[in-house]
């Protein structure tokens, strides 16, 4: 097993009524092209547990009769998959071109000051940082479609558009004291 899957969290145990939403999730799919429900099983296990721990393409792969490294790919191949816990608040600041122009490398570096979080350690494969307290963890995103009021996050699923400045960006993680 390389270094890299061994930091990877153990998927906990699914509970019953976790697994009854998979098993319904399936049903929406003719049994031949069951392989089209791995995104939204991996949607639901993402959502119930906050990442997709070691043993997630093992677990995702037997229920529809695929190999692991059929669920591995599309893990690896999305980037809104998590490979480890986020934070209790989870930043993500787009960084395509409109964002980068109008200042998201320098939200980025803001916010991480501000939620004192170090990006040192991040990767293509492990882009998300988390703060040492647990209480944000931040990543870049390609586009999220709003390239008019740039620079723009979302802190969870809330959207923040021409975050501009430090007191801007301070006031954003201030609702989430």
């Amino acid at each position: 097993m390389s270094a890299a899957a061994e930091e990877i969290p153990t998927l906990p145990s699914v509970p019953a009524e976790l697994e009854a939403r998979i098993d319904e999730a399936i049903t929406h799919y003719p049994p031949d092209f069951k392989r089209s429900a791995t995104l939204p099983l991996l949607h639901l296990l993402q959502e119930h547990f906050g990442f997709l721990g070691a043993g997630t393409e093992e677990w995702v792969a037997h229920k529809l009769g695929l190999e692991p490294v059929n669920v591995y790919e599309v893990i690896t191949f999305y980037p809104m998959f998590r490979r480890a816990p986020a934070g209790r608040h989870h930043i993500r600041v787009c960084r395509t071109l409109s964002c980068a122009l109008g200042g998201s490398y320098e939200l980025m570096r803001q916010l991480c000051e501000l939620a004192k979080i170090d990006r040192s350690h991040a990767t293509h494969h492990a882009p998300v940082s988390n703060a040492a307290d647990g209480k944000f963890s931040i990543e870049f995103v390609e586009c999220l479609a709003s390239c008019g009021t740039a620079p723009v996050c979302m802190v969870d699923d809330d959207f923040y558009e021409n975050v501009a400045t430090k007191e801007a960006a301070a006031q954003i993680l201030q609702r989430y004291e």
